[in-house]
């Protein structure tokens, strides 16, 4: 999802302003915003010092994980959890998210573990990995990442569509149509 994912020292500079700390690990950009600033990272199953980093996805911009976390605060976690518990078609697209991201951090480094992030495949613990992972592959691969972002489109009357969001991602809606 992204043109340019080998990250330049200006994007590096840029993500290290966005964490308030030196990113590491990063392999690549994964996602640009619309409005061109890097807002997921691909980092490195380890860190440069050899510490276990199982995040793939680590979402970087601050308008987007303040809406994660204002996500995560109003109840969202929980709505989509139990949803999980009673929606076998939803379960199924989680677990083949989990597996997807699995495989994918697997064939840089294994880890050894099936952890992946956010919860997966179970519950959903985190929705800035979730709108990570569903920013940096596109809608399709992770149907609650797809999901919150989705909402971050319409939150605040749309003002993160076409600026954080791309302007063509799918709304709730048009999720369960796919």
């Amino acid at each position: 999802m992204t043109d340019q994912p080998t990250p330049t020292p200006e994007d590096l500079v840029a993500v290290a302003e966005q964490l308030g700390r030196e990113p590491r690990g990063v392999l690549e950009i994964a996602y640009r915003t619309p409005d061109g600033r890097p807002a997921v990272v691909k980092t490195a199953p380890k860190l440069p010092d050899g510490t276990p980093f199982p995040t793939l996805y680590y979402l970087t911009d601050p308008r987007l994980t303040a809406e994660a976390s204002r996500q995560e605060s109003a109840g969202v976690m929980r709505e989509m959890t139990e949803r999980l518990q009673h929606d076998e078609d939803l379960a199924r697209g989680y677990r083949a998210a989990h597996e997807s991201y699995l495989a994918e951090r697997d064939a840089i480094e294994s880890l050894g573990t099936d952890f992946t992030g956010g919860g997966m495949p179970e519950r959903v613990k985190c929705l800035h990995v979730l709108m990570a992972h569903s920013l940096a592959k596109g809608p399709g691969v992770n149907p609650l990442g797809d999901e919150s972002v989705a909402l971050a489109a319409r939150a605040d009357g749309g003002k993160l569509r076409g600026t954080a969001v791309p302007a063509d991602w799918p709304g709730i809606d048009e999720q369960d149509e796919q």
